[in-house]
């Protein structure tokens, strides 16, 4: 995109934006949209003064700068989206895969190489650095806020923590940063978890957790809600990531939720093994997650690369939940990025528009396309508690992201690289940062040789 023309944005506080494709999906207005593209795209004007979302109209409609000589920069049906919302990821891990690469490609492997890389690397200086730089990713591709899940094993949790509450100070005001603590569902059964829990209440986080199936998982379940109750926390679990049909902790959760009636947010990600249960268990545990209001947040590119892998073996199935059939049952689906450059998934640039873009080939969700770009925007933004976040309207802040892609085959078939981030109406430096900024953590010689 022709930076060029944005010029007038460092002069003037109030401009058009004209057309502008937009999915209907992310508009609010007080009219109905009735002209759109077969794919829930209309060709809209967005006026922005004073950093804020002041009208969107359609573009037949006559406008009100080509009297008034406000400043007007023609989209040429570019499409424009609001900024993203990127609600699962795990900063504390990123960017290791050069140091600590996953032998295998497995879930096993990248635990183990997790595990050794946080033991002999994970100091406040190394976390600081590497978290930074996915920040400074996630800003210039047009993310405005971020979830991430933080190891909070025994003394990790007071440095990763302190480090994250270090970066949610310097970045406030560009990025809104949430922290969970991501520890083993046993773990808050000790003196340690309630500690931790007490930690999490404090910072302003949400109490997370990876329980397993096993003889123990109910007197697990259990003390986590009873945790997160009495501080009045929200849950961020990971459940299933794994192809086992037999593993239905997701099931097992939304019982707990019903028999505690929790009433805080819920949210279970990943959930890979409901892909691979019988229609009747599908059926089962879709109408629990409905009746306690359970959320599901999919991974599909870190799902994609770890689940069903073995040497020399094509894998069958995609490691994805069931997309689909959980929002036909009206349950509330996002999509995140999950792990990037690390043991987990050793790609990634922490571009949510990569994220959707990969997990409409994934999980088909082109036919239609209908609100699937809001899984990236104004769905995860309502679920992280951020409903002003990931949708366009008046009044709202003039967050957006510029693509030149007219339609989705030209949004989703081009890298968007030229991409214009705007924020409070603002031109942003969408500049990457380099790479070579971490390599004092690594050695330059482990990047050059084997």
């Amino acid at each position: 995109m022709n930076n060029q023309q944005f010029s007038v944005i460092y002069d003037n506080h109030h401009y058009w934006l004209k057309n502008a494709h937009i999915p209907v999906c992310f508009v609010e207005t007080d009219f109905d949209i009735p002209s759109q593209t077969r794919e829930g795209l209309s060709l809209m004007d967005i006026e922005i003064s004073e950093g804020l979302i002041t009208q969107v109209v359609y573009s037949s409609t006559h406008l009100p700068s080509l009297e008034t000589n406000i400043p007007t920069i023609d989209l040429k049906g570019g499409q424009v989206w609001p900024c993203f919302v990127d609600m699962h990821t795990h900063l504390d891990k990123g960017h290791i895969w050069v140091r600590s690469p996953n032998s295998d490609g497995s879930f096993n492997g990248a635990l183990d190489a997790g595990a050794r890389d946080a033991k002999e690397y994970w100091n406040a200086e190394d976390i600081y650095r590497r978290m930074e730089f996915g920040l400074k990713c996630s800003y210039a591709h047009g993310t405005k806020a971020i979830r991430t899940h933080l190891d909070c094993f025994a003394e990790q949790a007071n440095i990763s923590l302190e480090v994250f509450q270090a970066l949610q100070k310097d970045w406030e005001g560009r990025l809104i940063l949430q922290p969970v603590s991501l520890v083993t569902g046993d773990y808050y059964l000790t003196e340690a978890g309630e500690k931790l829990a007490d930690k999490i209440a404090d910072v302003g986080g949400v109490l997370g957790a990876v329980p397993f199936m096993s003889s123990d998982i109910d007197n697990q379940l259990d003390r986590l809600f009873s945790l997160a109750k009495e501080r009045q926390l929200d849950l961020d679990l990971h459940t299933d990531e794994n192809g086992d049909p037999n593993s239905r902790v997701l099931h097992k959760v939304a019982e707990k939720a019903i028999s505690h009636q929790f009433s805080g947010e819920i949210i279970c990600g990943h959930c890979c093994s409901l892909a691979v249960q019988t229609p009747e268990k599908v059926t089962e545990t879709l109408e629990l997650v409905k009746d306690a209001g359970i959320s599901i947040v999919s991974l599909p590119m870190c799902n994609l690369y770890l689940q069903n892998r073995q040497d020399n073996y094509t894998p069958r199935w995609r490691g994805v939940t069931l997309l689909h059939e959980l929002k036909k049952q009206g349950i509330s689906v996002a999509i995140a990025s999950d792990n990037c450059r690390d043991p987990f998934f050793g790609f990634g640039d922490h571009d949510v528009l990569e994220v959707f873009n990969m997990s409409v080939r994934i999980a088909h969700l082109d036919m239609p396309y209908g609100d699937w770009p809001c899984a990236v925007t104004k769905t995860p933004a309502d679920l992280i508690g951020l409903p002003n976040i990931g949708r366009i309207g008046v009044g709202l802040p003039a967050d957006l992201v510029l693509f030149k892609g007219r339609n989705f085959s030209e949004l989703l078939s081009r890298s968007q690289h030229d991409r214009v981030v705007l924020r409070n109406g603002g031109f942003i430096d969408t500049n990457l940062p380099d790479y070579c900024e971490l390599d004092s953590l690594f050695g330059v010689a482990e990047l050059k040789y084997e």
